[in-house]
């Protein structure tokens, strides 16, 4: 019989379906919803066999009976065989049916099945549970819901255990405490009948093994009390491992307001998110307000505390937080592992994956931000130690190019596409100097010159003295392992620190291995006199940079001697010494050595002359030279190089923003393959190539195939790469493609950036991105004020630290506000309002924008209003097109017809050749080609006859095709220039 045609004697009898009521298996722990499963049919009660018995079978027993969901779905009777027939077998419910006998089966007493096959469940016997009248979802009177009621469990019918299990499940963290609830007295309430007694490890208290309570009593009802924790994340951060601290407490993300937030709990808090160490507690409105609930309450940590859980959150609320009183980290990312704490491998985390560096991409600067950032002194060594490389993981292929001022070691310009791989033992490895070196140089060029600051009580204090001597700060430099003390002097006013004084009236007699044994005085206010802040100038300090050329990798060659950069003379200037220059910065090795001030010329000192290296030199001042300082050369002749590791991208045989793309390496142009290459990759490309923030795959081929090598392969960029060159990718390899058919296509699409294409001059061709995130105000115009730049969702202001005229070129330029005439500080339009976005901002005067120079994010406390940045610029220099053209053009005209007077006749005999119009005006003035592109795609030339940009630009566009795109009416004058072109 089917189950559609169940006889009505079924229906009338409520076809009842029960459990067992054997007094022994009640006693072994069943209840009212767990036994053996019996169905009454034709007046008679029997089993279920088993035949596939599964839980969405046990689930319809279980709603059928009113006793929550399904635990446990049993076979070959766990409860004890049965007597009487068997009345449905091989059952297969969907588990929504109403009855079980609604569910397929074989029909009724269809096959004896013998009783040991007899199946059982385990119903949860409530569908709910919660903790009511504490105050929060975490703490209160323990409920749980049997059928449409909410049934009060007993305080003897749980324990410790028990609680444990219930607030994991409520996602409240741990138990904290078991309390006798109120007392019944003659109160009428449904009372729970079951005994829970839980392992504690346990998903859900329907789990946990249960036995019926006889009698119907209850002195007290239980109450529990949860640490509240349910779980921690940081939100906002551009990392991982920084942002603002959310909880979820009961089912709830809300931000942590807490008014005791600390360095101690923020670092345990790091810790457990395998985040590495606690770097600072940002202030002002970092990470945003967040959208969701607020949860005010103190995160208790303990030091010793081995599980997160073990720091719970008391006196939670929902009150609304005050300003600055939201929880907030920003953790190190890094770490180091089979050492201590300050030495052993370097680990660092991509996403939620650790992974070693590899030693060849590690150097020395590198290692000391990283000893800086785990506030572990400085790097002593990057020696690989025994005992620390050992067993196997994740290899990252990042290479980090410090410059050893940066506060973490994510602000270093970071490499990995193309980087080579490395095995497990091969991993990057330091030893830090360790926490007891309490002596630092703050503000300079290197971690090895600057202002002396001396750690005492866990807090950097302020150095001052009336007699400050190279004695006393030879013995600084030779603390920090910085060489020797090539100049020891007093900060201007304007570079001195505002706060404790650690000590003064220092005196050394230059032999002491530390600055606390020479005769000090210690002050902890600032002392009254004419004692100053001092500094130290280390001979380790000395470095060098190439500037100038759009990279790291290429430009004019500038030396730190002495606190102060200086060129070199082009003098036997050649490619052993620039190999040794690429070498010492970790760009590979030189493809060109550039003499004549090839990427302009600097200013200042020239350091060095006559430069004569053999190539093998680990640095450049251990080759041959005149003595620093001395030379017979003007920076016309400043030295350049260009390096193999010189990287640029550009879309070839299209335009700006669509085309082939290629990649400049060793030298050469070279296109990538496109195999396993997501659409995020090409959006990457896109964002680096200023051609706005969405971009294709283009499958079509029509921007031709390339000629040269095929460099790259396998390239994966993720959302946190903000350029390509931070992607991951297969080595450089000159054949990484199979064919031409796998070379990448892409096309762009959203706003380009407006370029600046001239000194003073701003051409508007096209929508700007970075301008609309750029503003001044308070000051007369639109070209003089307080400078404001617009970050995160709101307006903010940059600190004056080191602000200077370079940084207000860039911006007047940006403005489209010609150059920078004054770079002002200490709020010289009035004090701004919200964060404070950046400090520290070193531009060198060419950045396109402002985001392209180094800068600081301001965290701390080191800025406020009253040191607001701003600019007087020269005024607005936007000059459209068609005027531009014509004073161009006219120029252009007036020289022509002055030369055509001496040539005239021979001008005539050549009225042939338009194309030779351009050329022609090309050896005269070299400029011409580069301005013609200008005009085409508007973009920046450094007015450098003969370059590669300016070469491929003019083969796919003519003169007149350039002119009638902007203003048709100068073609037939473009016309006219051509033809009066002399032989």
């Amino acid at each position: 019989m089917t189950p559609s045609s169940a006889p009505t004697t079924l229906i009338s009898a409520l076809a009842a379906l029960a459990f067992s009521t054997l007094l022994q298996e009640l006693s072994n722990g069943t209840g009212p919803c767990s036994g053996r499963v019996e169905v009454k049919h034709k007046e008679q009660w029997g089993t279920v066999c088993d035949g596939d018995w599964t839980i969405k079978d046990a689930e319809v027993v279980c709603k059928q009976l009113q006793c929550g969901f399904a635990v446990k779905a049993l076979n070959r009777a766990p409860f004890g065989e049965g007597t009487g027939p068997t009345w449905l077998y091989r059952v297969d419910c969907h588990g929504d049916e109403s009855a079980l006998w609604n569910c397929t089966h074989t029909g009724w007493g269809a096959f004896t099945c013998p009783h040991y096959f007899d199946i059982g469940v385990i119903c949860s016997g409530f569908s709910d549970l919660r903790l009511t009248g504490g105050g929060t979802a975490c703490s209160g009177h323990l409920k749980v819901k049997q059928e449409e009621t909410w049934a009060t469990v007993c305080f003897s019918h749980i324990n410790f255990k028990t609680a444990s299990v219930i607030c994991n499940e409520l996602e409240c963290g741990q138990a904290v405490d078991t309390l006798r609830g109120t007392h019944f007295g003659d109160r009428h309430e449904l009372i729970w009948q079951e005994e829970f007694h839980c392992e504690g490890n346990e998903t859900h208290l329907a789990d946990c093994p249960r036995n019926i309570h006889r009698t119907n009593t209850c002195s007290h009802d239980a109450s529990i009390v949860c640490s509240g924790y349910g779980g921690y994340r940081l939100a906002n951060g551009s990392t991982t491992c920084s942002g603002r601290v959310e909880l979820l407490h009961g089912g709830t993300w809300g931000t942590l307001c807490d008014y005791t937030w600390d360095l101690p709990a923020a670092n345990i808090l790091c810790q457990h998110l395998d985040c590495g160490v606690a770097l600072l507690i940002p202030s002002g409105w970092s990470f945003g307000e967040g959208n969701g609930s607020v949860w005010n309450g103190t995160f208790s940590c303990q030091e010793n505390g081995s599980l997160l859980r073990d720091c719970p959150v008391r006196a939670l609320g929902h009150d609304e937080c005050p300003a600055g009183k939201e929880a907030r980290v920003v953790c190190s990312g890094e770490q180091l592992v089979n050492g201590t704490t300050c030495s052993g491998i370097v680990e660092i985390r991509h996403g939620d994956t650790w992974g070693r560096l590899c030693h060849s991409h590690w150097n020395l600067q590198a290692a000391s931000v990283l000893c800086h950032q785990l506030n572990c002194g400085y790097a002593k060594s990057i020696q690989m130690e025994d005992g620390f490389v050992e067993g196997n993981g994740t290899m990252w292929r990042d290479a980090f190019h410090c410059e050893g001022t940066e506060s973490c070691l994510w602000d270093c310009t970071q490499v990995t596409l193309g980087n080579p791989t490395c095995s497990a033992k091969e991993a990057a490895t330091v030893t830090c100097s360790g926490l007891a070196e309490s002596l630092r140089l703050s503000g300079g060029e290197s971690r090895c010159d600057g202002r002396v600051e001396i750690s005492l009580h866990g807090a950097w204090s302020r150095v001052l003295d009336d007699d400050w001597d190279i004695k006393d700060a030879h013995v600084v430099c030779r603390q920090l392992q910085c060489g020797t003390a090539e100049k020891a002097y007093y900060l201007p006013k304007s570079e001195r620190g505002m706060g404790v004084v650690g000590l003064r009236s220092v005196q050394c007699t230059g032999n002491e291995t530390q600055l606390m044994l020479c005769n000090t005085s210690h002050y902890q206010t600032e002392p009254m006199g004419v004692s100053e802040d001092v500094g130290v100038i280390c001979s380790g300090s000395r470095q060098m940079r190439l500037v100038n050329g759009t990279n790291r990798c290429a430009g004019r060659v500038e030396l730190y001697h002495h606190g102060i950069w200086g060129t070199i003379c082009d003098d036997n200037w050649d490619l052993s010494d620039a190999n040794v220059i690429c070498k010492q910065l970790g760009c590979g090795h030189a493809i060109e050595a550039f003499v004549s001030a090839h990427y302009g010329e600097g200013s200042g000192q020239i350091w060095m002359d006559d430069v004569n290296c053999t190539g093998a030199e680990s640095d450049l001042w251990a080759c041959p030279s005149r003595a620093w300082g001395q030379h017979n050369c003007q920076h016309k002749e400043d030295a350049g190089v260009l390096c193999s590791d010189f990287l640029a991208l550009r879309l070839a045989n299209g335009n700006d923003c669509a085309g082939r793309v290629e990649v400049f390496y060793n030298g050469t142009w070279g296109s990538v393959c496109s195999n396993s290459m997501s659409q995020l990759t090409a959006v990457t490309m896109c964002k680096h190539l200023g051609c706005g923030d969405g971009g294709a795959i283009a499958t079509d081929f029509k921007y031709g195939r390339g000629s040269g090598p095929t460099w790259l392969d396998h390239i994966e960029c993720t959302e946190q790469h903000s350029s390509l060159w931070q992607c991951q990718s297969d080595p450089w390899d000159p054949q990484s493609c199979n064919n031409r058919a796998e070379e990448t296509h892409i096309t762009c699409t959203g706003n380009q950036k407006c370029i600046c294409v001239w000194p003073d001059m701003y051409i508007n061709l096209c929508t700007s991105t970075s301008l609309e995130k750029l503003r001044v105000v308070g000051g007369e115009d639109e070209c003089s004020g307080r400078v404001e730049m617009w970050h995160q969702g709101s307006w903010g202001t940059i600190c004056d630290d080191t602000w200077d005229v370079a940084d207000a070129h860039v911006v007047c330029r940006q403005l489209g506000c010609g150059s920078g005439v004054s770079a002002l500080s200490e709020a010289a339009f009035g004090e701004g309002t919200g964060p404070i976005w950046l400090e520290k901002v070193h531009c060198k005067g060419t950045e396109l924008s402002l985001w392209d120079c180094p800068a600081k994010p301001l965290f701390g406390k080191n800025c406020d209003h009253k040191e607001d940045a701003a600019v007087n610029c020269s005024g607005y220099t936007r000059l459209s097109v068609p005027v531009i053209l014509c004073i161009i053009l006219g120029t252009l005209l007036c020289l022509v017809l002055a030369i055509l007077a001496g040539q005239i006749r021979r001008a005539r005999a050549q009225q042939r050749g338009g194309a030779q119009m351009f050329s022609w005006l090309e050896r005269q003035w070299g400029w011409v080609t580069e301005m013609n592109c200008i005009f085409c795609h508007t973009e920046i030339f450094h007015l450098l006859s003969g370059s590669e940009r300016a070469q491929r630009c003019l083969s796919s566009v003519s003169t007149s095709e350039c002119l009638s795109r902007y203003q048709p009416g100068y073609v037939d004058l473009g016309k006219a220039l051509l033809f009066m072109a002399p032989a």
